[in-house]
């Protein structure tokens, strides 16, 4: 076999597991898979990210120091109920988004899909209504496909799209203070019945959190209970 990122041959270690369980083997030689960085440990209530040796800046609360902005502000507090990422957002993951996203490799997504749906479920249940982040039309026609959806379709439950999304430049040039100052990209595509339900944003990579606060705030004000956000990678 040859590794799905890097392309090297190698031969996947079958175990017992495998014959039993019909699983399939890895489709990642060793090297890669160990690249990818799984956040383990304390985390950030909210973002979901490790604190990594550093004190979290909230008492009650174990909040990192973006995330008490983020509630100190009455216009965002509680717009993102909670975020939980699989991996870190380290310089391999970065080489690997690019293949997967900007070059258009989409097979790279199944290398994801068993770390991605056991942590969804460890934070995420199937009551919860899946909401990939949209593209724009044009930005979807030069990738081919939108990443956040090709995530969500791991999970194998319905996917529901109420949102669509006017083209800017791309958000990741931006700085937060930057992105909190645009205007809100997205709006209602449709009335969806969003009333009382529990949303879950399906996204590539937590940055700064303000994409998925711009679209959780359009969703609350559709009438959702809650948004919160499940994504491959935290920045």
């Amino acid at each position: 076999m040859n590794c799905l990122i890097c392309h090297a041959p190698y031969n996947p270690i079958a175990s017992w597991q495998h014959f039993l369980t019909l699983k399939k083997a890895d489709c990642l030689c060793a090297k890669c898979r160990n690249a990818l960085m799984k956040i383990n440990g304390e985390i950030c209530d909210i973002c979901g990210r490790p604190f990594a040796g550093l004190k979290p800046s909230h008492r009650q609360r174990r909040l990192c120091a973006d995330c008490v902005r983020w509630q100190e502000d009455d216009e965002w507090k509680d717009v993102l109920t909670k975020n939980r990422s699989v991996y870190m957002y380290n310089e391999f993951m970065k080489e690997v988004v690019a293949l997967w996203k900007f070059r258009g490799d989409y097979a790279i997504v199944k290398a994801f899909q068993e770390e991605f749906c056991r942590e969804f479920y460890r934070h995420f249940d199937n009551t919860f209504l899946i909401v990939p982040i949209p593209l724009s039309a044009e930005r979807l026609y030069e990738r081919g496909f939108n990443q956040a959806k090709a995530l969500a379709e791991l999970l194998a439950l319905p996917i529901h799209e109420p949102l669509c999304r006017r083209h800017l430049e791309k958000q990741s040039k931006k700085s937060r203070l930057e992105r909190l100052r645009t205007e809100n990209v997205f709006r209602l595509s449709e009335k969806a019945p969003l009333q009382g339900k529990h949303i879950v944003l399906i996204d590539d990579i937590y940055t700064t959190g303000a994409t998925l606060r711009h679209a959780a705030k359009v969703l609350l004000k559709a009438g959702a209970a809650s948004v919160s956000s499940f994504t491959l990678a935290r920045g």
